[in-house]
Order: structure tokens, then sequence, then C-alpha cells
């Protein structure tokens, strides 16, 4: 038999699987008597996961939506970050990542409290990604992006503060459309009351969101979908690297992979030639591992350095 954490850790992983269990079958399962299941939810129960129980010959458990997060322990920031990850992870051209971010997704959601999953469905339903990440975005606040998403489910305009690109702190009011989840970065898509125009605005240079508790009609956007809009408005903004690299690997094969991120050129004998215009060279370096294939670095002289900087770190992992 399994020892008491072992199986405690197990009997919470049934319960979050399906809905209800009958206790017999449960008990069966785990392999122990109904006396000793009781015990197991009563342990998870002090641990704070609200198990609910329908006494009687069909008895069973169910795991219910609880006041707060069990004590994983994790607070509401953190369950939204997790969910943003899981969401990412959940796109990842990887075999496998994809299938399981589902479900574990599928378990946190099903454990919120009602307040927060609200907020949780507002963020997944308002959200357009443009490509997975595989991170959560570095300095985001997640209040600030469930705050931005209920706006934008609730057709409500919104204000805040924004830092522009050269340090510049204006106030906005907007009526916002969408996020975008694109590269590494977050950017919310509205309607700018002031400037009379479509804006993207990058949400780690966005602070003090809050609705106004005004509602409006929302208007048409001048492109296909957020995603695409966003992407317009980068094109026009000077990047640092152009990045150019020959890969081992057929042109289809790579454009699977990384095509959406990425052009791809057929060259001679089964290589091709990848290129990228990028504001870092992180997400290259990412994109390549992802092909798994060999290549060569044909510019610029920077990646081919930070590619041998990032091997011999990897080397040296223990």
């Amino acid at each position: 038999m399994a020892n008491t954490s072992t199986r405690t850790l197990r009997l919470l992983s049934l319960l979050q699987t399906h809905r209800y269990w009958p206790g017999a079958e449960l008990a069966d399962r785990l392999g122990v008597s109904p006396r000793t299941l009781r015990r197991d939810v009563d342990r998870l129960r002090e641990l704070g996961y609200p198990v609910e129980a329908q006494r009687g010959v069909d008895g069973g458990y169910q795991l219910a939506a609880g006041a707060a997060l069990p004590p994983l322990v994790i607070d509401d920031e953190e369950a939204v970050a997790l969910t943003v990850g899981l969401q990412a992870a959940a796109q990842n051209p990887v075999e496998g990542i994809a299938e399981s971010s589902v479900r574990v997704l599928a378990k946190v959601v099903q454990v919120m409290p009602v307040r927060l999953r609200r907020r949780i469905d507002a963020l997944r339903a308002m959200t357009v990604s443009a490509g997975w990440d595989g991170q959560t975005r570095a300095g985001v606040d997640p209040s600030v992006l469930t705050t931005i998403a209920v706006a934008c489910r609730d057709n409500e305009r919104l204000r805040f503060s924004y830092t522009a690109a050269d340090g510049r702190h204006t106030e906005r009011h907007t009526e916002p459309h969408r996020l975008v989840s694109l590269g590494r970065r977050w950017y919310l898509v509205a309607y700018d009351l002031e400037r009379h125009d479509w804006r993207s605005f990058r949400v780690d240079r966005l602070s003090a969101p809050q609705g106004t508790g005004s509602r409006f009609r929302p208007r048409p956007l001048p492109a296909g979908d957020a995603a695409e809009f966003v992407r317009a408005g980068l094109d026009n903004v000077p990047r640092s690297y152009r990045v150019e690299v020959v890969v081992r690997a057929p042109a289809e094969v790579v454009r699977e992979r990384v095509g959406r991120w990425s052009t791809v050129e057929e060259g001679d004998d089964g290589e091709c030639l990848v290129r990228m215009v990028v504001d870092s060279l992180e997400w290259p370096i990412m994109a390549l591992g992802l092909i798994g294939a060999e290549f060569r670095v044909v510019s610029p002289p920077e990646l081919l350095n930070q590619v041998r900087e990032w091997g011999a770190r990897f080397s040296r992992a223990q």
C-alpha cells in the first residue's frame, strides 16, 4: 500500500480528474477501505481543499470550488500567472506539452473561487495569441492583465498611465478591445479617445488601469484581428537585429515549427535559410532549439556569441 502522503496526492489527483466519484469506486482505485478513504478526505480538508461528500449507499465525493485557493500555496496573482503560463504552453508546438498543459489548466480552473474564475475566464476569452512563448512575460502584473481583460469583456472604458519608449509619461482614456500575447510581450489593442485613433500599448509599460464604469459600443478594428494590428505596428518599429541562419533541415519541417515567427526559404542539400527581425537575441536561440537540427549562424555575429555562451552554460548543468 502506498504511504499516506503519496496516497493523499493520488486522491487529490483523482478528485481533480472527475467531478464526482462514487465512494466505493474511489476507495477501490486507491486500494483502501471506505474508512481509510474518509480519513484521507478529512486530511485534504485540513489542508484546505474543498471536498464535498454525499452520504448514503450511493454516496461519493467531489472537489468543489472553494472560498479561497487551497494551499499549494498560491495566492490570486500567482493563480493568474499559473493560468497564463499554462495557456501559453497549451499552444506549444513541442509534442506532449500542449495536451498536458490543457489537462492541468482544466484542473486549476475547476477549483478556483468563483470571483477569481470569472477574471480568469475573461483573460482567456479576451486574449489573442499570436504565437507560443513558453514563459510568463516579465514585468507584467497578473492583476493588471485581469483588470484589462474584464474591461475588454464588459466593453467598459479604461483609464491608465502609460510610459512611452522615450520615457514620456501620459494618461490614457481608451475603449479596450483585446489583449494580444506576442513574442515575449503582452499588448493591449484599444481605441484612444483623446487621440481619436486605434493604438497598441505594451502592457509592461502600462500602470494603474481602472475601469471608469462607462460602457461603449465596440468600433470596427482596422485589421483582420488584434494580433494582425499589433504586428503591423511592430513592422514599422526599428529593430535591433536582422537574423539569418542556415538550418540543416527541410524547409517544410522548419516552417511547421517556427514559421509563425520567421521567414523560411528552401536551400540546397536539404538545408534552408531562416530569417528573423528581432529586438532581442534570446528568442531566435529558443526558436533554433525548437527546430532540433544543426544550424550555422550567418548574421549577426552577436547571435553566434550568445549561442556559444548558452551552450557553455548548458554544458555545465548538473
